[in-house]
């Protein structure tokens, strides 16, 4: 660690991490219960990789997101209790209930969206970078994606923008080696996906996504540059999800032995020690922090459970279409 963290940052960092991990498992018990609707794709493994990048954001300062989004959209300060009713499909959620666990935004923020797309992030991270340098800010945006998505064309039509432009943008690509369940060295002839960032001529970083503090250094360096004008990099955070793509997804493409090993590499008890270590927390400290978490992700639910459904009468209210429709 090169940079002296007061002990209060690295707290709040911890509590992301907690307060993701909690917040995916309950999910992930209702879904099972047959309490929420729609898909859910859970992130929980990968806490290290949104904290250690939001850690560094500001009031001003936008994400964009991916179908793997609670992650994100916590670290960067999401309200649960509306996050939660989302899912529920209550009216009291970000969208209304509308949206599910896709579509959640607040730009309010600085949270322009989840989004089920892959690959939607770069164009929408690049567009709001180039607002940001054309109103003379020094805002930046960290754009998140997966493995695959840097297959996409939008991918590489948001990086070569926010290089030629020298837009302020981080892509943090969140390597968790599957597409699906397709594995990266089926879909790519690459090992690193940073490696893509010579193309434009912008650093490309790779760094373990498991380590909370590596991901945090690597942001670091690559914020500083993009508010100092220098342009957008690229950082690669090697990480793995637990789940499957989505909740009920039976993974018959993983060996058991990957899964197991990447377990053990769990980012929450690695911080945890860490932690200690510097005399930051003890054992006492940790159990109550996750008490606290813990209550604050059970009243969401008790909010989701005890809110509204949409009016039938709504159903047409905030939904926008492109293009002409035929009456």
């Amino acid at each position: 660690m090169t940079e002296k963290i007061e002990n209060e940052k690295l707290l709040a960092m911890y509590k992301s991490m907690v307060t993701i991990r909690l917040f995916e498992t309950r999910v992930s018990e209702l879904f099972a219960a047959g309490k929420l609707p729609g898909f859910i794709h859970l992130y929980i493994g990968e806490e290290a990789v949104a904290t250690g990048v939001c850690a560094h954001l500001k009031g001003q300062d936008y994400i964009t997101s991916t179908h793997r989004g609670h992650g994100h959209l916590i670290a960067k300060g999401g309200d649960l209790n509306m996050m939660m009713a989302e899912l529920y499909g209550k009216r009291t959620g970000y969208c209304k209930g509308k949206g599910g666990s896709m579509h959640i935004a607040d730009v309010d923020l600085g949270i322009l969206g989840a989004n089920g797309i892959v690959g939607g992030g770069p164009p929408i991270a690049a567009g709001a970078a180039f607002g940001i340098k054309y109103q003379g800010g020094d805002g930046v945006v960290a754009c998140f994606f997966g493995d695959a998505a840097s297959n996409q064309g939008t991918f590489h039509e948001g990086l070569n923008l926010a290089s030629v432009w020298k837009l302020p943008v981080i892509f943090v690509c969140e390597n968790n080696l599957y597409g699906i369940s397709v594995s990266q060295a089926r879909h790519q002839n690459i090992s690193d996906v940073a490696d893509r960032a010579n193309a434009y001529d912008i650093p490309g970083v790779v760094v373990d996504g498991n380590d909370v503090m590596a991901v945090y250094e690597a942001a670091g360096e690559a914020i500083k540059r993009a508010r100092a004008g220098k342009g957008p990099s690229l950082i690669e955070c090697k990480t793995y999800r637990w789940r499957g793509h989505f909740e009920g997804d039976p993974t018959p493409y993983r060996p058991k032995s990957e899964v197991d090993a990447w377990m053990k590499k769990d980012p929450i008890p690695r911080f945890e020690v860490a932690l200690k270590e510097m005399g930051v927390v003890t054992d006492e400290g940790i159990a109550a922090i996750k008490k606290e978490i813990s209550e604050k992700v059970e009243a969401a639910v008790k909010f989701s459970e005890e809110s509204a459904w949409p009016a039938l009468q709504e159903i047409l209210d905030d939904v926008y279409t492109g293009g002409s429709v035929a009456v």
